[in-house]
């Protein structure tokens, strides 16, 4: 039998802030492992960094999947395929005088939570 304080059942696949949607990493993880997807695979130092919350340099994207043009919204994955959140491609990529440049703005990842619960320790 279910509870009564049941409220929700399935997948959460985000949520709608200030009229914008940001999935949820259920819906990343989805979104990167279907075809056609824009994705860049970051380094491990790269990804150390885009998990703490910084920006993904030119110099720590290994590979780009899909678009590589300014404005783009792509996901960022590791060396082994993991979703790690996803960002707004700030240049064209692959543009050899922006390689010291921030080339993708993280807008959400996967160390978000962390940092949400460790404010209210």
């Amino acid at each position: 039998m279910l509870s009564k304080d049941l409220f929700y059942a399935g997948i959460y696949l985000g949520k709608v802030k200030d009229g914008l949607f940001f999935p949820s990493f259920i819906l990343l993880a989805m979104i990167a492992s279907a075809e056609g997807t824009n994705k860049v695979v970051v380094d491990a130092k790269s990804e150390w960094l885009f998990i703490v919350g910084r920006d993904i340099f030119s110099q720590g994207i290994t590979k780009v999947i899909g678009s590589n043009k300014k404005g783009a919204y792509t996901v960022v994955v590791n060396q082994h395929d993991e979703c790690l959140g996803f960002g707004r491609i700030l240049h064209d990529l692959g543009d050899k005088d922006e390689r010291h440049l921030v080339a993708v703005r993280n807008v959400s990842d996967i160390g978000d939570f962390l940092r949400r619960e460790r404010r209210y320790e």
